[in-house]
């Protein structure tokens, strides 16, 4: 849906995008990640013709987008970092508003503004957009920007200033459109990214350090680290007095590596023993473990 090929942006003498190579696979939820300008606000303006790229071709549904001419923006919605809105309307005057300014016709707008004021939570909202809180704006930026049935909706940090409860909403509408459109989101909050993505793309210093699906890269990266939970403290006490590489975490339990110590001969010790597991399991990377790996090379 979105391939973009060693896109490179200078802003002086700030390099921000040293050739970026990113693939967007068509109805997937693509998890841009990032540290606070990191780029990633430089790359999706790149991608609607707002920016103008130094160099580097970015492809919108098999058409190249054009800096100032927009053509491929009729495959894209947009939901900006901070929407803005007229704060004097209410939410269908505003999804009408779009929809008119736009070109479709009235009972398009008219379907599509229930439809998706249903979609996101506010098809029972009377109060003007002026009352509405950081939460409700971002879900009517979401409606405004899946108005026209985008093929690629964008969304720049879209959780970034919510609370719990709102981040949830904003994440499950994203979950619920995935067989409609592909989704491409800007964040730095990596709980959010392990929640709903199916791919990823880390963005640091300017290149992209890791990019494939979610599944394929905590594979790729999976160390053989174990997780073991014992029946009693006693028999605890009894693994670490015997393996001295075995450490506790913070929930108690016990986490080794198989280069210091032997799964099978630990298993065997356990046998032999006679003592009862509650849980044994390979530790995959967390997104976040390997973000920070990322950041600090």
């Amino acid at each position: 849906m979105l391939e973009i090929t060693n896109l490179k942006k200078r802003f002086g003498e700030k390099e921000v995008l040293k050739g970026i190579d990113l693939n967007v696979p068509e109805n997937s939820i693509f998890g841009f990640i990032g540290k606070n300008g990191a780029g990633k606000t430089t790359t999706m303006k790149a991608v609607l013709g707002l920016l103008k790229a130094d160099e580097g071709e970015i492809v919108v549904a098999g058409e190249k987008v054009s800096y100032g001419q927009n053509k491929t923006n009729r495959y894209i919605g947009y939901l900006p970092d901070v929407p803005e809105f007229y704060s004097f309307m209410t939410a269908p005057e505003y999804l009408k508003f779009c929809g008119e300014i736009t070109g479709m016709c009235a009972f398009d707008i008219k379907k599509r503004r229930i439809e998706l004021l249903d979609l996101v939570g506010l098809g029972n909202e009377k109060h003007r957009i002026k009352g509405f809180s950081r939460g409700m704006k971002q879900r009517l930026g979401i409606a405004q920007a899946l108005l026209n049935s985008p093929k690629l909706l964008i969304c720049d940090e879209p959780t970034s200033a919510l609370d719990p409860v709102g981040r949830k909403e904003i994440l499950d509408i994203l979950l619920s459109v995935k067989e409609q459109t592909t989704v491409l989101f800007s964040t730095h909050i990596l709980s959010d990214v392990d929640r709903i993505c199916t791919d990823i793309a880390f963005l640091n210093d300017g290149v992209i350090s890791i990019q494939g699906t979610v599944a394929e890269i905590k594979e790729k990266y999976r160390t053989q680290e174990y997780l073991l939970e014992l029946e009693g403290e006693e028999n605890h006490e009894k693994i670490l007095n015997k393996f001295k590489s075995i450490e506790r975490n913070i929930n108690n339990q016990l986490v080794f590596k198989d280069d210091k110590e032997n799964l099978y001969e630990v298993l065997r010790f356990i046998a032999d023993n006679r003592i009862s597991i509650n849980k044994l399991e390979n530790i995959e990377p967390s997104l976040e473990t390997l973000f920070l790996e990322v950041v600090k090379k």
